[in-house]
């Protein structure tokens, strides 16, 4: 296996597999579908495309993004999108986790695959 190769699947995020519907989720217990516990563990390529996305101020001065991603594989998760200002952050953009870090407790965060185009307003 090559360097890039394996470098590209280790930023991947690691999710279940129903053994039984086959249905893909993210840091669950039972699958969301069929309700079993026999969930196969699985990695993501980590490309995922924003679904939803909204500006929050909740218990900080500063504004975050706060987005849920499709992920290629089926899921939807919650995520934190960093590397552009939250309002130019977009419902269609393609994002990617932002180092090969397993995320922890925390939140998942991803960063935007192209930068937000310049925006220009007219007067």
């Amino acid at each position: 296996m090559g360097t890039v190769q394996k470098a590209h699947e280790e930023c991947g995020l690691a999710y279940h597999r129903c053994r039984w519907c086959g249905t893909a989720s993210f840091r669950r217990l039972l699958c969301p579908v069929c309700a079993s516990s026999e969930l196969e563990p699985e990695r993501t390529t980590g490309d995922g495309v924003i679904v939803r996305t909204a500006v929050i101020h909740r218990y900080t001065e500063a504004a975050r993004n706060e987005s849920l991603v499709r992920f290629s594989e089926g899921f939807v998760f919650r995520c934190r999108i960093v590397g552009a200002a939250p309002h130019l952050v977009t419902v269609g953009a393609r994002v990617r986790p932002v180092s090969g870090d397993e995320p922890e407790a925390g939140e998942v965060v991803l960063e935007l695959c192209e930068p937000p185009a310049a925006r220009q307003d007219w007067i």
